[in-house]
């Protein structure tokens, strides 16, 4: 197996080197652009041959430059017990993230649409890894005991789909909303999906 090249050798100074060509691609990526390795290396007063050796690649760079969001949760440790309050939680935090690192995953969207989709076994960066699908069948966990005939998978599903980097992008370039409006369209839709499984359900009971 090859060894990576900053994990030999002078590993703090390269270290060093790779933060400083990540942080001017995520500079370049807010400004607009999509930089290429030389663009980040020029912006970082780095040598484009240096810079090769970090990431051979565009793809490589901007997978890179993604925010790793690896949090299990969405909700803090005193998380109430309301399924409404505790989606509503998700929501809010989930559009935030949305709104700090839009840049970033306009570009993995770009990615993922430009490239043939990438699973753990070839080894290669996965970009959509379903991590906001359990953030939000988290926040669903009470219907588990209250609503067990919800099928909980499902809803998260529904909601995460009104409530991704897609529709982020489509709401704010095509619906031409603001970031705000956007966010709370997200945060009422998500309310308004969770309002009709539980009225489905009444109504099966009372069949």
């Amino acid at each position: 197996m090859a060894v990576p090249y900053e994990s030999t050798g002078r590993i703090r100074q390269k270290r060093r080197t790779r933060d400083a060509l990540l942080e001017a691609a995520r500079a370049l990526l807010d400004s607009g652009q999509t930089p290429t390795v030389e663009q980040s290396a020029d912006a970082a007063g780095i040598s484009r041959t240096t810079a090769y050796r970090y990431f051979p690649n565009q793809r490589e760079l901007l997978l890179a430059a993604i925010p790793a969001i690896d949090r299990p949760s969405l909700l803090g440790q005193n998380a109430p017990d309301d399924v409404g309050d505790r989606l509503e939680l998700v929501m809010a935090e989930q559009t935030e993230i949305l709104r700090r690192w839009e840049p970033q995953l306009r570009a993995a969207l770009r990615l993922s649409l430009d490239q043939e989709p990438r699973t753990p076994r070839d080894g290669r960066p996965v970009l959509r890894q379903g991590r906001a699908i359990t953030w939000i069948e988290d926040a669903l966990a009470p219907l588990a005991e209250s609503h067990p005939h919800i099928d909980r998978r499902r809803l998260a599903v529904a909601i995460r789909a009104g409530s991704g980097i897609e529709a982020w992008v489509w709401m704010v370039d095509v619906a031409a909303v603001s970031r705000r409006e956007a966010a709370a369209l997200m945060r009422e839709s998500a309310q308004a999906l969770l309002a009709a499984a539980l009225a489905r359900t009444g109504a099966s009971a009372e069949a």
